[in-house]
């Protein structure tokens, strides 16, 4: 027994009126559809979610949701810098600062969707905690940064990306110096190499279905060069921290001020390489010492990449919806990329909306197939647990810490292993069924033995008791209790708030068997303890049951 307590349709308004015909009403979006889109679109369903969505249709909600702004997780390091200090005065920010405000947002937030899709770029666009030069506060901006930029324009967030100091430390190009024949130094190519690799468009030319190009020998084509990485690698020279009067010294990190780890890198041309730069068809001639219009040259160059919308939208699709997206899908999504409809290349807004809209992100009958779907991310399974049954943090702080463990969640926020994410989007797992269908489940990569069971003992406690510093984070399920006497009722309310309406007949058996195997017992009048601590265990049974099930691991 775990952790016993002792003792349809998208929405929109209609234009009716005089002699019109009415329009036709769209489908009325049922309870499942409404939790099928909240768990690929958000944290996780929570009750008053499901009625908004069911209220507004989805179009309305997702429309509504584009509008929302997030928290600041730069503001939250700051007051809760100022908060340690006055007990300490010189108390240091710590990851697990971080980690207090990602599970608080993603928890608490109302823009679901924009902490949902800020998750889902920092898995693209990473840099991690586990680098000891990365800032904290830092890390919180630009964390803010991956936010903000969720629903603008995809070449404004990589240019963004490109100037973070945080980027600039994990991926080695702040203070990258131009090239010196006289001491053999060549710039150093890391961040020229990964944003075309893992930000933009990969290393094989692509269809704008996301299929492999290929070549008259049927070999995949390569999207760049050596060359054109020591190339674009030029380009990203003289860029380091902020300084309000740039010198030498700053140029190397003297006089760091807090803006200095917050604000976009700034151009030092005189350690800008001059030399001719040519990378992906384009050449920008030799002398030329603006910095700043040869990274716009740069970054324009890669956006308008016919690799981008395929290379983007199929990561997104991952992220959010399956794992195996079909090239129809990819396709659509990659038109809207191209064009918002109003000539507009990379609106990002557009191109969620599309991957959200998609009659496949749409379809209620997707359980029995075998290519759709994806395995939840250790994450977004605890911050569905969180919503699902209102759990709260008694400080305030969600003191979870760092649940990058093998024997806890295996993944935290901004804590990848390295800058391919704690998964890569290629991922096939070997010696399995999906293998043998050369079918793609990032997700798996971060699967075995260990992190299985860890993840059913993390969850056995947070169900159970609480997670965090001293149980900080725990459930009432006050929800729950109010109908643990009635089985069929409770396994009714696992299937809407983790399942979306997809619950098998077998799963529901094992839960109605074992919840019913939990005795509440016969009111005397004095024993009303006992009858509570029955309820509620029996739903904590309820709920650890369906978390640690396949059918919920899997989403589909």
């Amino acid at each position: 027994m775990i952790g016993l307590a002792s003792c349809g349709g998208g929405g929109g308004s209609s234009n009716g009126g005089g002699n019109n015909p009415s329009p036709t009403p769209t489908p009325a979006v049922s309870d499942a559809g409404a939790a099928k889109l909240l768990t690929q679109a958000t944290f996780g369903p929570t009750d008053a979610e499901i009625d908004s969505v069911k209220a507004l249709g989805y179009a309305d909600w997702i429309n509504g949701q584009l509008g929302l702004q997030s928290s600041s997780h730069l503001t939250y390091a700051d007051n809760r810098l100022a908060q340690l200090r006055l007990t300490n005065p010189t108390a240091t920010l710590g990851a697990n600062n971080f980690y207090e405000s990602f599970w608080l947002y993603s928890a608490t937030g109302q823009a679901q969707l924009r902490e949902r899709v800020k998750f889902a770029l920092s898995e693209m666009f990473v840099i991690s905690l586990l680098d000891a030069n990365i800032d904290i506060r830092g890390a919180a901006s630009y964390y803010d940064m991956l936010g903000n930029n969720a629903f603008g324009n995809y070449r404004t967030l990589l240019e963004q990306v490109s100037l973070h100091p945080m980027m600039g430390i994990y991926l080695t190009h702040l203070a990258n110096q131009k090239e010196d024949a006289a001491t053999g130094r060549t710039p150093d190519e890391n961040y020229a190499r990964e944003v075309m690799q893992l930000m933009s468009i990969g290393v094989q030319e692509l269809n704008m279905d996301g299929t492999v190009r290929r070549d008259g020998a049927g070999q995949p084509i390569p999207t760049y060069t050596p060359a054109d990485i020591s190339n674009l690698a030029r380009v990203f020279t003289g860029f380091s921290w902020y300084a309000a009067t740039p010198t030498n010294q700053t140029f190397f990190g003297a006089g760091r001020t807090n803006d200095s780890y917050v604000r976009s890198m700034i151009l030092y041309p005189q350690y800008h390489s001059t030399s001719a730069k040519t990378f992906l068809g384009v050449t920008i001639p030799a002398g030329s010492t603006d910095g700043v219009a040869e990274l716009k040259i740069a970054l324009d160059t890669i956006f308008n990449n016919v690799n981008v919308p395929p290379f983007i939208c199929k990561q997104l699709i991952q992220r959010l919806v399956t794992s195996n997206p079909s090239p129809a899908s990819v396709s659509r999504c990659s038109a809207v990329f191209v064009n918002n409809g109003s000539g507009v290349r990379g609106d990002l807004a557009a191109v969620i909306r599309t991957i959200l809209l998609d009659a496949e992100a749409r379809d209620l009958n997707t359980g029995s197939s075998a290519t759709f779907g994806k395995i939840r991310e250790p994450v977004i399974r605890m911050t569905n647990w969180m919503r699902a049954f209102g759990a709260t943090s008694v400080s305030g702080n969600y003191l979870l810490n760092s649940t990058s463990a093998n024997t806890s969640l295996g993944q935290s926020a901004l804590a990848s292993p390295s800058v391919f994410n704690f998964f890569r989007p290629g991922y096939v797992p070997p010696n399995t069924r999906l293998g043998a269908q050369s079918l793609l489940a990032p997700e798996f990569q971060i699967v075995d033995e260990v992190t299985v069971a860890g993840y059913a003992n993390t969850m056995q406690t947070a169900i159970g008791t609480g997670i965090g510093t001293g149980s900080d984070v725990r459930s009432a399920y006050t929800r729950e209790v109010a109908i643990a006497s009635d089985a069929n009722a409770l396994a009714d309310r696992m299937n809407r708030m983790l399942l979306f309406g997809q619950m098998s007949s077998t799963l529901r058996a094992r839960i109605v068997e074992s919840v019913n195997s939990v005795a509440i017992p016969a009111a005397t009048g004095t024993n009303q303890s006992a009858i509570d601590t029955a309820l509620l265990n029996r739903s904590k049974l309820a709920v650890y049951m369906t978390m640690v099930s396949p059918e919920y691991l899997v989403q589909r």
